[in-house]
């Protein structure tokens, strides 16, 4: 198969109709060997509009839904950033394209270990890794921008709390079926904005289904 062929069409004829413009983003996208990621068994639809299953269990979300989230944070070569679920890595790696550093968390190890592996493959070392219930970090570190790797019942509140005070923000996935909202939280001093980015359905963050949305654990 021709991963290059197929990478540039997924941005041809997934991302840019699916309103991502950005150019550091479109590029990032076209830079990243996104079949590096995925499973062998699952490499010919690695450039698929299609949440493909890992190792944990869980989805890895389709490349238009990465693209936009990551688009929705507006993110700066100086930002550092916080990543709530590894799963596959691929999320990460368009991060740390674009920002100073991520710090990336997941509560499953193996699932972890096998990104770690990929990311240094392709050298992308300004990511530090972490096995962890992102939802318990240490509450004085602050982010400029936070990234969630999945669907939740509602806008966590502790993540919020953690974002810098001055234009933090954070994407995220919220609701259930039939039409989830992505939401892009921005923090000044002790006021937070919300606004609606698009509407989705995708696995929760936990995810083995897209109706087990009862616990914030990933």
């Amino acid at each position: 198969m021709d991963f290059k062929k197929a990478r540039f069409n997924m941005v041809e004829q997934q991302i840019r109709p699916w309103d991502v413009l950005d150019f550091a983003v479109l590029d990032a996208l076209e830079s990243i060997p996104r079949e590096e990621f995925v499973l062998p068994e699952q490499q010919g639809y690695a450039y698929a509009d299609l949440p493909l299953k890992l190792l944990s269990g869980g989805y890895m979300l389709e490349p238009k839904i990465v693209a936009r989230l990551a688009q929705g944070l507006n993110l700066k070569k100086t930002d550092q950033v916080l990543e709530i679920g590894t799963g596959a890595g691929y999320a990460t790696a368009v991060l740390a394209y674009l920002a100073a550093h991520v710090h990336t968390v997941d509560m499953n190890a193996q699932q972890q270990n096998f990104a770690h592996i990929v990311l240094n493959r392709i050298n992308l070392l300004n990511i530090s890794y972490e096995v962890c219930d992102g939802f318990t970090l240490d509450k004085d570190t602050r982010y400029d921008a936070i990234y969630v790797g999945g669907s939740l019942p509602a806008i966590p509140e502790v993540l919020k709390n953690r974002l810098n005070e001055n234009g933090g923000r954070m994407v995220v996935i919220v609701g259930s079926e039939p039409v989830q909202r992505c939401m892009l939280i921005t923090r000044q001093g002790i006021d937070f904005s919300e606004k609606v980015l698009f509407d989705t359905l995708v696995p929760p963050l936990n995810g083995t289904s897209l109706t087990s949305h009862n616990k914030f654990v990933f």
